[in-house]
């Protein structure tokens, strides 16, 4: 792909909702800086059995009050049908477009409980209830969902999610670009058309990407683990060595026909923002 001119290519960024009043102001500044990018929309994530909502719902009204697309994560699981409806009331009233719809995770300590059960469940909800109003993004795995039975079980149930009325899908952040290849040729080979963005995530660091890829089942490559444990502590080496392999993967995937890029912010700007620049978005 040439870097010399710039591509106009949709991109979005997701962030988390801060805990803490200067997390809030921090992140404030960090979506200005992104914003410069012109992204398609910004996504907030949602915690477990909904227990981030109101920090999330106040993350999406400041994006939206600032001009820019705003889509919120919507989990289900320990949810009613009158809890979602009156949860989608709420984001249709805030002017919310865009949901990443999801299953989710109940809290520790709870068993299984509410109405829905899968992803696909909710994504059928919402279209019963609000038709055609929101845009509907859900998960793909290119590696395999960490609690599929199966990889064939896995692409089923990414299926059962489009036919249930998804508009497109984000994936997990990967960073072999054959998997999300190979899973864009499954998901056709099925006759899903929906546009799979491909998750990108920055490597700013080596130990809580480690800790966080093995507990949600995005295999690091032998030899990017290895060299980002060859650095230790130093910080400069891991952060440059990182810019070069997420924007090679980058690379990779546009030249693939990704039809657009989904950055896993960690609420920083300096890493995505320095991905951007190289591949002259």
């Amino acid at each position: 792909m040439s870097t010399t001119t710039a591509t106009l290519l949709p991109i979005s960024f997701e962030f988390f909702p801060p805990k803490m009043p200067e997390g809030a102001e921090k992140l404030r500044g960090v979506r200005q800086q992104l914003y410069a990018r012109a992204p398609q929309f910004c996504s907030v994530t949602y915690g477990a059995g909904g227990s981030t909502q109101e920090g999330t719902f106040a993350a999406v009204r400041e994006i939206l009050a600032e001009g820019v697309d705003a889509a919120s994560h919507f989990s289900c699981i320990g949810a009613t049908r009158d809890s979602v409806r009156a949860q989608l009331a709420q984001l249709k009233a805030m002017g919310v477009k865009r949901l990443v719809a999801l299953r989710g995770d109940l809290p520790s300590g709870y068993g299984v409980g509410g109405e829905f059960h899968y992803a696909s469940d909710l994504v059928a909800f919402i279209r019963a209830e609000t038709g055609k109003d929101f845009h509907i993004e859900v998960a793909a795995y290119p590696e395999v969902h960490p609690q599929a039975r199966s990889a064939e079980a896995d692409l089923q149930a990414f299926a059962a999610k489009v036919r249930a009325g998804a508009d497109s899908a984000i994936t997990q952040y990967f960073f072999n670009a054959d998997a999300y290849q190979r899973f864009v040729q499954d998901t056709r080979r099925l006759g899903l058309d929906v546009p799979v963005v491909p998750g990108i995530m920055p490597i700013t660091g080596a130990s809580q990407l480690l800790r966080f890829s093995d507990a949600c089942g995005a295999e690091i490559p032998r030899w990017i683990r290895l060299r980002l444990q060859g650095y230790g502590d130093d910080v400069a080496s891991i952060r440059a060595f990182g810019l070069d392999v997420v924007t090679q993967l980058c690379e990779q995937l546009l030249r693939a026909g990704a039809p657009g890029l989904h950055f896993y912010t960690m609420n920083q700007s300096a890493a995505t923002l320095a991905i951007c620049e190289r591949l002259k978005l």
